[in-house]
Formats: structure tokens, sequence, C-alpha cells
């Protein structure tokens, strides 16, 4: 075969300067796909050849290596402007630091970072915070050798002498299982390979049971029971065989039953045993049923039932613990709201602790169990905000650890009392240097979409940013699987901020900001209003004098990279400069390729293209189908070789696509690092690094060198 890629120059304006620079330019092999009458032609699609190990993969590996190289010469005036945005970023971050401390059947566990480490590492003390500290792991030293290095899913025994833990070092989410004797300090010879580094122990410290995955989609599908140092006693419990669905296992808070967990998109299903007998069959609680989604806990004699049945938003049911029972039987505790979504509970044993969404924030209720007439909210001030519950193992207290923080304020952790209601910070998120939270303005604002929908947006900006539309601002977006978006703090973002740019989320149709229904109301057939609300939040932002097109940029990934996708398709003018990161842009494609991980589990969420309609609704947005010849915007494309979730040839193909047929001269670059996956960089200054490569794109646009 002839080598895959030739070059061409092309006249790149970035800053205002001109630069001439080669850009690879992939060879064209078309391979013709047909659906429903429907003929498309691939001219890239054999740039999936590198994990079909076939002919083509030393090919694959040049072309994105060339890339690679046409970035690296792209991003060369940056390259100072780089490395100052690093130590500048680096400098507000508290490297030797520690978490909160919590306590967990007879133990104190803390993870701490030190200055110039990459990794964590993991201590606990015995009784309380006097005694002796005990290593758990050093990531750091076991990371060595590695380029990338990810601890997954600790979890020690009930009788806190094992740790077993998972490790991913290709970043494909592939995690061998090990452990280590806390005792003696030894890690044992025995391991488990293909795990999703998901396990939980039985009551006798010595069975547990742990998920392992499809070698071809890595879909989480079986579940196995083992005794520690019994190779012999490997059993496998459950295969969940519907490839819609993934498995995992779980341990209700009360360490009372283990919980094997079926779910989809649009339904689940759980099996339980009582956790001090791993020897019983698991017994369902309620046979999965089309469009019902549940989950269940237990306090005393009862299952308490998260369900979506005839309730959209979600209510809290309960049932006889133990056994089995149809939804006709169950006795309703908190209602169904249609304006409020129920998003989670916990349990103590004096309060139920609710965590709601109402109007794109987050609510914790409190609910005395003797006294319900009593119940309260957790007042926050901030007008757009981020709050919830955070890890409370204990069962007998009175005191639960929540956590809030807003766009303009740290990450901050309180302990709550939820008798008395005082609140005590426990920790808030140190930012050196001259930071000061007053110094800046966050607010939500409300765009009118064009079905007349109110899309809330969140907003930060420094007080001298001037709404006269002269000022650079990032607009973020994801909208998919009912994830809702969180205006977060973050200090790496101050580089922006202090450079005169302002931060917006957009919390658009297809996560659940507004409840359940705005996740329902951004998929399927009705994805287009997940792209059209985020053009909207721009031309409101516009209109406002937040921003112009001149100096409006846009970031997304995964998901978000499909967002990213559709909307320069559909109004390339709108935009700046936009980054998207591992981008899902070949939606059809993808979606009929049933070996590819995520496809089948994520019908539910996209349609299914062996349907005629739903095939030609994807198509209609699809990113890489819709490619014109017209000008779009300045692109950066990142991704990952190992990406598990959203494949590497997606962006490569959508990046190589884009550059035959685009009319402009604006900068398209493709940056593929060859040693992560979906998730970036496991090390946390490397990822820093990569914050400031993509910072410094934005800011070679918008003119700023400094």
């Amino acid at each position: 075969m002839k080598k895959i890629y030739l070059t061409i120059s092309l006249a790149l304006l970035s800053g205002g300067i001109m630069h001439a620079q080669e850009a690879p330019k992939a060879a064209k092999y078309p391979h013709t796909m047909t659906n429903h009458g429907d003929t498309r032609v691939d001219d890239y699609y054999w740039m999936n050849e590198y994990w079909l190990d076939g002919p083509q993969k030393q090919e694959v590996v040049d072309y994105l290596n060339a890339e690679n190289a046409y970035t690296a010469k792209i991003m060369e005036p940056t390259k100072d402007l780089q490395e100052s945005l690093y130590n500048e970023i680096l400098a507000r971050i508290k490297q030797t630091d520690e978490s909160v401390p919590y306590f967990e059947n007879g133990y104190w566990y803390i993870t701490k970072t030190e200055e110039g480490k990459e990794y964590p590492i993991y201590v606990r003390k015995k009784g309380n915070m006097d005694a002796p500290e005990e290593l758990l792991l050093d990531v750091n030293k076991m990371a060595e050798g590695y380029d990338y290095y990810q601890v997954s899913g600790l979890n020690i025994t009930p009788d806190n002498k094992i740790l077993a833990y998972g490790v991913d070092t290709v970043s494909r989410r592939q995690y061998t299982i090990y452990f280590k004797n806390l005792i003696t300090g030894e890690t044992l010879k025995e391991t488990i390979a293909n795990t999703s580094a998901n396990l939980e122990w039985a009551q006798d410290s010595k069975t547990f049971f742990y998920t392992t995955q499809d070698e071809k989609t890595l879909r989480d599908n079986k579940i196995w029971k083992h005794q520690l140092g019994n190779a012999k006693s490997t059993k496998l419990v459950y295969e969940e065989k519907d490839e819609k669905y993934y498995a995992y296992v779980s341990k209700t808070k009360s360490n009372r039953y283990i919980i094997i967990n079926s779910h989809s998109t649009l339904s689940s299903e759980r099996r339980f045993i009582p956790a001090d007998q791993p020897d019983a069959k698991f017994i369902v609680f309620l046979p999965r049923e089309k469009d019902h989604l549940y989950n269940i806990t237990d306090f005393e004699d009862n299952f308490y039932i998260v369900t979506n049945w005839n309730a959209t938003n979600f209510r809290l049911m309960k049932s006889p613990a133990g056994k089995p029972a149809a939804k006709e039987t169950w006795t309703e505790v908190i209602a169904h709201r249609p304006d409020v979504l129920l998003e989670d509970i916990d349990i103590f044993k004096d309060y139920l602790v609710l965590t709601e969404i109402n109007k794109a924030n987050t609510h914790i209720r409190i609910i005395p169990w003797k006294q319900k007439d009593k119940e309260y909210y957790i007042p926050f001030d901030a007008d757009a905000y981020v709050a919830g519950v955070g890890y409370n193992p204990e069962f007998n207290t009175d005191k639960i650890r929540i956590y809030y923080q807003s766009m303009a304020t740290p990450s901050t952790q309180y302990e709550f009392n939820m008798s008395t209601k005082e609140r005590t910070i426990l920790k808030q998120q140190e930012v050196l240097g001259d930071f000061k939270s007053e110094n800046y303005t966050t607010k939500r604002l409300w765009a009118t979409a064009k079905d007349g929908t109110q899309i809330p947006i969140s907003i930060v900006y420094k007080n001298d940013f001037k709404r006269d539309g002269s000022q650079p601002l990032l607009l973020y977006g994801y909208g998919s699987y009912g994830a809702s978006m969180s205006p977060y703090f973050s200090s790496t973002r101050l580089s922006l901020l202090d450079r005169g740019f302002a931060f917006a989320v957009a919390h658009i149709r297809g996560g659940e900001e507004m409840g359940r229904q705005w996740y329902e109301d951004g998929k399927i057939f009705k994805k287009m209003n997940t792209f059209t609300d985020f053009i909207d939040c721009a031309d409101f932002l516009i209109k406002e004098g937040y921003t112009t097109p001149e100096h409006l940029y846009a970031n997304g990934g995964s998901a978000g990279g499909l967002l990213m996708g559709a909307v320069v398709n559909m109004r390339p003018e709108l935009w700046k400069g936009v980054i998207s990161d591992v981008p899902f842009v070949d939606v059809v494609t993808t979606m009929l390729d049933e070996t590819i991980p995520l496809t089948t589990g994520e019908y539910d969420e996209w349609g299914n293209p062996n349907n005629k309609d739903s095939y030609f609704y994807m198509k209609s947005y699809s990113p890489y189908d819709n490619i014109e010849a017209k000008k779009y915007p300045n692109l950066m494309i990142n991704t990952g070789l190992h990406d598990s979730q959203v494949q590497y040839f997606e962006p490569a193909k959508y990046v190589a696509k884009l550059r035959e047929l685009k009319t402009d001269n604006n900068i398209l670059i493709l940056n593929c690092d060859m040693t992560i996956g979906h998730g970036g960089s496991s090390g946390r200054f490397q990822r820093l690094k990569e914050i400031a490569r993509d910072y410094s794109f934005f800011l070679m646009l918008e003119g700023i060198t400094k």
C-alpha cells in the first residue's frame, strides 16, 4: 500500500500573523455503506485499523504522528505562553495537601498529595487521628516506569486486613485487581485481569464479588464470586446477556446486603443476597421493565426504593427488606413532584437526607424520621452553585459531610449538624497567590430557546469585565445522558478570567438540570434541541453584550464533542475558535458497529440506526456526515489512541474530512496523545500541561501572548 498521507501548504492566520505550514492530507480509500436504501461513502474508514491490527496499522500510526507533528508546528509560537500558563496554574495549587479525613469501620482514611509528585498517597489511622499513620498505597512509586497509571476501586475487607484495588496502565478502563495484606504490607501474588475494578467483599472478609468485561465491547457483563487464596472457588454468579445492559456489584450502607445491579439507559434491575451469606442465591427484587429505573437500599425492616414508576422526576417508596415485592405493594414515602428531581438519598439512624435538583441548582433536604413535619432545606446563598452530600459511611450520627462551591467560591467541605443546623467548615480549597473571591462575579442567566423554553446559563467573569462585546467568552456544554453540568470552581480557569475572558456553562436539554423531562427532551428524536439550545445560548450572550462572534469560543468533550461538531456545522460563523475533546462525531457509523464499546448499550440514548427513522434522524446531525465545503472556525481536536469510549479514529477521520472540504484558512489541528485514553492523562501535573495547551490555543486566537 502506498504511503497514506501527502502534504499541502495552507496559509494559517493566528493572532493576525500569517504562517505557512504544511498540513497532513490523508489518503482516500472509498468505503461504501448502504443502509435503508441510503448510500454513504467514507473515504477515511480505513483509519480504524489500529485496534483491528490490520495491514494498515502502521499507516494509521504514521498519519497520527504526522498530525501531531503538524499540531506541534502550529502551536510552536505559543510554547512560551504554555510554559507560563503551566507555571501560573501550578503556582495556585497547594501541592502538598491532604483530604478531610473520614471515619469508617474503626479507621480514619486520608488521601495525600506531595510536592512534585503526580499521584495520590492513601493512608489510614486506627481509632483516632493521633494514631500512627499506616500506608495503604503510594501510587507514585507504583507508577514508576509507566506513561499512564490509574488506581481505582479501593475496597478493604470488613476485618480491615486486606485491600483490593484495580490498576489500569493502558487507559482503556480495563483493570487488573491486586490485593495487599495490610498487616504485613505484602502485595499478594493473586491477581484478576480484565475487570472494571468493581469489587465488593462479603462479611466473612474472604469471599468477594467482582465484575469482568466483554473483551471486544468492554461491556461490564459478568459477576463472579471468589474466595481469596482459593483458585478453585471462582464461580460465575451472574451474566448480563442483554447487550443494552451493564452489570456491577455494590453493597448497601448498612453492609447487610450485596446487590447485583443491571442497568441500561432507561431500565434497571436489582438482585440481592445477605452480605453474611455469600453462598446464597441472588434474588431478583423486581424484574426489569421497559422505561423503569429504580435503585434500592435498606433501613431497619425495609428496602427503600428510588423509582420513576409513575414519577418522571422519581419518588421514594418502601417495601419489606429481604424479599422481592411487586410495585403495587410498595408504600410511598416521598411523592413525585413535577418541578423537582429526586436525585439521591442518604439514610441515617435519625434522618433521611434527600438530594434534589430544581431550576438547575442542587438542594439538600433533611427529614427527621420521628418528626417528619420538622423537615427543612440547608440554605445556600448563591444564584448558581454546586452543593451535595459527601461520603458519609457512619450511620448513627447527627453530623454529615456536605460540600459547596460556585464559579467564584473554591470548593468547601462542611460538617453539618442535622439536629442543631450548625455548619462548620472542615476545609476550603486553598488557592495560592492573590486570589480573592470578591474580585469575580458569578450569576445565573436565562436564554430563550426558539421554542420558548428557558435555558439556564451559569457565568463567571472578573468584576472589571465590560459588557460591550469587546471581550472574549468561552461557552461550555455537554447535554447528554442526563448528566447535569455543575457551575463548579476551577483555579485553573482563573488564567482565562484574569486575561479578560468570561466563562459560561450552557445547561442545555439532554442533561437533568431542570428535571428528568429536561433529559427526555434532549435525546433520540429530540436530540436536535441540545444543539439549538447551545446556539440560542450563544446568541443570547451576544445580544446581551457579553461578547461577539469575533470573540466567542466553545468547548465540549465526548458527547459534548458531538455538540461541538454539530454547532460548527450548523452555525460556523458564530465561533472564533472551538476545542473539541475526544469527540463522538461519526454517530451513524459508530452506532451501526455493534463491536465498538458502548454501541448497543446506548440505543436508548441516540436511537438504533438499524431502524430507518433513527438512521435518518442521526444522519441529519452527525457531524462527520454533515461536513460541507464552507468556512469553519479555528478548531483544535484532542483525542487519545487508547480511548475506549470514543475510538481515536472518529476524531482522526473528522479532521481529515474537514481539511479536505473546508474553504477557509483557519487553523485545524489534531492532537492525538499516543499514551492515553478517554479521561486524559493520569498524572495531575501532566493534566495541567494539557489545560495550558488548550488555553494557549484560545489566547493565541484572541491575540493574547502573555
